[in-house]
């Protein structure tokens, strides 16, 4: 029965399209027992792995989690975004309002989200990491392919280290057994190791959307820049040491090529999710989630843009924190929404002008109109729900911003400055006389707004637990999520975090 069982997990696997290459070629399933035997077929295979951080959708939790799981939950408990209940639109069991107020249980469905996300990443990782152990490839042929799929694997340990701290790593495909909590400590030594491990068979060249050297390269960077706040231990110099070893990448001259339809020809995107809806690729749909029912009149004259779901939109004062000459400033939409077809501003069904305002109300009661919305990729007529562009998880801006702070960390704020004169300089702002950590926080702010990561600059800069909007003081535990009710509910040998 359990090989039956493995056999079908396998098959439901390599069922999922994937994109793993430059030309966003998608393949498709190979048959179990038939692959291997070309380089199309290896790829087809590690492919299904790549294919998993689109997400997925269920009936118990926030669909497709590559929008509503790397955007809602790490945006909305962080000072950037918010998800405000509108009427009676977006109250969704309160989970938006309980995010926004730090008030989260564990029976949240955007953790749930989160947790179902990484670890069906996983599980599907382990059972490739299965079918390659039982392929007929060479043990030098495997390397390369254990690598890979190894350093995917700790992108995904990564974020539970991140989100919940005290998780079990689980391997072994064919163990059917009930994990137990690893420590935090644990996850992180293991992230560490497989990263470490993978590199000397990863890909030395810039392969878009894959597993190379330098993803692993900045993944460690992230680790070590973190490291303080996940197990207490600063390790800035090997945060630098780690992107020093980033080659082959550089700023877009246009901050906004990198969030465009065709984004896989920026040449500073490290790491993405392709998307492509022909191929009918799925959970891409985030900027619909921001917008006005109506804002699709403000792109085509005929109205030939997706739904929007008037959901999510920036905290008050993230859109007066960016100077007006501050290019990246056009990330958010705010003011009065034109009618492409009439040239007035749109008027809403309850009869007022549609205009975006910095200002909402509250979090439990908003008006459709409030709240600056998220503009930074493109938006354009003729567009699908599921949209071309493709998820950007990491730029080489970061790898420049991660430098500049752990040089202001370690106490030479000057070494910091030539790489955030090219963030700045491109922003088209003047970079201060003085450097430190405040700076570096706003900046990172303004640089990486509606990208996802806010929560855990939040949580290094010790701002996650200070009052800010419809929030008050934080208490420390919640520098982690609870593991959620019905996964403790369903393995007794999992301890809930402390605090919760």
């Amino acid at each position: 029965m359990k090989i039956k069982i493995i056999a079908v997990l396998i098959t439901s696997v390599l069922v999922t399209i994937s994109c793993t290459n430059l030309d966003e070629q998608l393949y498709d399933k190979v048959e179990d027992g038939n692959f291997g035997k070309t380089t199309t077929e290896v790829d087809a295979l590690v492919g299904g792995a790549y294919s998993s951080l689109r997400g997925f959708a269920d009936a118990i939790t926030n669909s497709y989690p590559t929008c509503e799981y790397v955007f809602f939950l790490n945006e909305t408990v962080s000072d950037e975004a918010t998800i405000p209940t509108r009427g009676t639109n977006w109250y969704d069991g309160g989970q938006y309002q309980d995010a926004q107020r730090h008030t989260w249980k564990a029976d949240n469905r955007m953790i749930l989200s989160a947790w179902r996300y990484n670890y069906t990443g996983i599980a599907k990782i382990n059972s490739i990491i299965y079918q390659v152990n039982k392929s007929s490839l060479k043990t030098e042929e495997k390397a390369p392919i254990y690598a890979e799929l190894k350093a995917l694997r700790a992108y995904y340990y990564y974020n539970l280290l991140d989100l919940f701290g005290n998780v079990p790593i689980v391997t072994n495909f064919e163990d059917v057994g009930l994990p137990s909590n690893s420590t935090r400590k644990q996850v992180y030594d293991f992230v560490e190791k497989e990263l470490l491990d993978a590199i000397p068979y990863l890909n030395s060249k810039i392969v878009y959307s894959k597993m190379t050297k330098n993803v692993a390269y900045s993944m460690l960077a992230r680790l070590y820049l973190n490291s303080e706040a996940f197990i207490g231990t600063p390790r800035w110099q090997d945060c630098i040491d780690m992107c020093q070893k980033v080659s082959g990448y550089s700023l877009t001259p246009d901050f906004f090529a990198n969030f465009v339809t065709e984004n896989q020809n920026s040449p500073e995107i490290i790491f993405a999710i392709p998307y492509d809806s022909k191929a009918g690729t799925v959970g891409n749909y985030m900027n619909s989630m921001s917008c006005h029912y109506l804002h699709n009149l403000t792109i085509s004259a005929t109205g030939k843009y997706p739904w929007s779901a008037n959901g999510m939109c920036a905290q008050p004062g993230v859109y007066s924190s960016f100077a007006d000459t501050d290019k990246r400033k056009k990330c958010m939409i705010a003011g009065d929404q034109i009618n492409k077809a009439t040239g007035t501003v749109i008027i809403m069904d309850n009869g007022e002008p549609l205009t975006y305002t910095e200002e909402v109300t509250s979090v439990a009661d908003a008006k459709d109109n409030q709240g600056v919305r998220l503009g930074k990729y493109e938006m354009k007529e003729g567009e699908l729900w599921e949209r071309d562009h493709d998820f950007v998880l990491i730029r080489y801006a970061e790898i420049l911003m991660m430098q500049a702070e752990c040089y202001v960390r370690l106490g030479s704020p000057d070494l910091a400055k030539p790489f955030l004169q090219q963030i700045t300089a491109r922003a088209g702002e003047e970079m201060p006389a003085t450097i430190d950590l405040n700076f570096i926080d706003k900046e990172l702010l303004k640089e990486f707004t509606f990208e996802g990561r806010r929560r855990t600059d939040n949580i290094r800069f010790g701002t996650f637990f200070l009052p800010w909007w419809e929030k008050g003081t934080t208490e420390k535990y919640r520098a982690i999520f609870p593991i959620p009710s019905t996964v403790l509910q369903t393995n007794s040998n999992l301890k809930q975090n402390p605090g919760y």
